[in-house]
């Protein structure tokens, strides 16, 4: 299937084109026309499955087949996600996709001086990319208007509740108008997200793209059992192959990140880290050096895990391993993207041992051991963890409701459930 399959106007072609886009990936080639017929899209993808072009495509046609007289623009499409960082790739997505669509797309985050993204609402615009808090911040000072949003996005909901943006989702929810098409993509759909999903959707359509429980079959997973102490020697030597161009190197605290961005610089190694604790700007730095390929190790946290986007990142290096399994999926997810080849390589140490069995459980595979290292494990005493923690899956999937029928003498005189929360 190709795009012009899809029905994508010539504008959005002649940029998918220019992009390197031929062949739409699985989310978009079902979302698309989903998206396109006006409905709302309840998404289950992680990261990596092409989900930003899924609605950030169609969105942009429909925006512009339906072009409005006003002279100033208003906002027609809010997109609200959790991270400074995904929200700039998101923005950097719509503006190379709509290139030739004259809409203009602004994105506002916290963290840094609103002058620049106030002069930008000031002077209009169609699509709107916003983190929560400062969106309710310039909403709060008069610079954003949502009552004209045709086209509602809620990405990396699982990550927002996750962060504790329900209540700030709810009030943005209030003030957006009842008549208008939602889109909500989660990686995951614990109960928690569902009944979320219940409260912005009517009738949604469905697409479901590589399960959290997934791994794509293009990584090469790699499990190096090593002593805690010797990690930052063992990240040494692998890095002595040149062949390694750049990785991507995940710690589970930002002090971990810190101290091995140290050691990494003290041998010659250019790196950077990337985390809460970083200023915007230093966060921005670092991931454009990262791209460039001038910084050679980037090392982060999980909280920057799914605003990560680089491509042909071939190597993930997790020197910690996660105490939640999905998180390690969405971590080795940065490599592996649209069927290009990567590899993963893991550190266990005595302690994480329980966290790998809960990964291997999740992903229904045993991941290879590399045992030709020079910094085995030695000591494998480790005294058994007591369940709180442990981090395993957790979550079910139940099934989503589908539209009642009018034949269902069961709904009669019932609102749906998607209308609950709703007025």
């Amino acid at each position: 299937m190709s795009f012009e399959s899809l029905q994508i106007i010539p504008s959005i072609l002649k940029s998918l084109e220019e992009e390197g886009y031929s062949t739409p990936t699985p989310i978009q080639e079902q979302a698309i026309p989903i998206v396109l017929e006006r409905k709302d899209l309840l998404g289950c993808a992680q990261t990596g499955t092409g989900k930003t072009a899924a609605f950030a495509i169609p969105i942009l046609q429909i925006l512009s087949e339906n072009k409005t007289n006003e002279k100033k623009r208003k906002i027609r499409s809010l997109i609200l996600t959790p991270t400074r960082e995904l929200a700039i790739q998101i923005a950097e997505s719509f503006k190379a996709y709509g290139r030739h669509t004259n809409l203009h797309c602004t994105v506002i985050f916290g963290g840094v001086n609103q002058n620049k993204q106030t002069a930008s609402l000031t002077g209009g615009t169609d699509i709107l990319i916003a983190t929560p808090g400062r969106l309710l911040d310039l909403m709060n000072q008069g610079f954003v208007r949502l009552a004209d949003i045709e086209i509602f996005v809620l990405d990396e909901a699982d990550r927002m509740l996750d962060m504790g943006f329900i209540h700030d989702i709810k009030r943005v929810l209030k003030v957006l108008p009842p008549k208008r098409q939602s889109l909500f993509f989660s990686a995951t759909m614990p109960p928690t997200i569902l009944q979320l999903a219940g409260t912005i959707l009517q009738y949604p359509e469905k697409v479901e793209v590589t399960p959290v429980s997934s791994t794509a079959e293009t990584i090469n997973q790699s499990i190096y059992f090593v002593d805690k102490g010797n990690k930052n020697a063992l990240l040494l030597h692998i890095l002595e192959d040149k062949g390694i161009k750049t990785a991507l190197v995940f710690t589970r605290t930002k002090h971990g990140a810190d101290k091995i961005v140290k050691v990494l610089v003290k041998n010659n190694i250019t790196a950077e880290a990337i985390h809460g604790n970083k200023a915007q700007n230093a966060r921005q730095r670092a991931l454009s050096n990262f791209k460039a390929q001038t910084t050679r190790v980037l090392v982060a946290t999980d909280i920057a895990a799914r605003g990560i986007d680089v491509d042909e990142l071939e190597y993930v290096i997790n020197f910690d391993l996660p105490n939640i399994a999905e998180t390690y999926v969405h971590r080795i997810g940065r490599t592996g993207r649209a069927g290009a080849n990567g590899s993963a390589y893991s550190f266990c140490d005595a302690e994480e041992k329980e966290f790998l069995r809960d990964i291997e459980k999740l992903i229904s595979r045993k991941i290879p051991v590399v045992t030709d290292h020079p910094y085995p494990l030695l000591n494998d005493n480790v005294v058994a963890e007591k369940p709180s923690q442990r981090g395993g899956s957790g979550h079910q999937r139940p099934s989503f409701p589908k539209k009642p029928t009018q034949s269902s003498s069961e709904n009669k005189g019932k609102r749906p459930w998607f209308e609950r929360g709703r007025k």
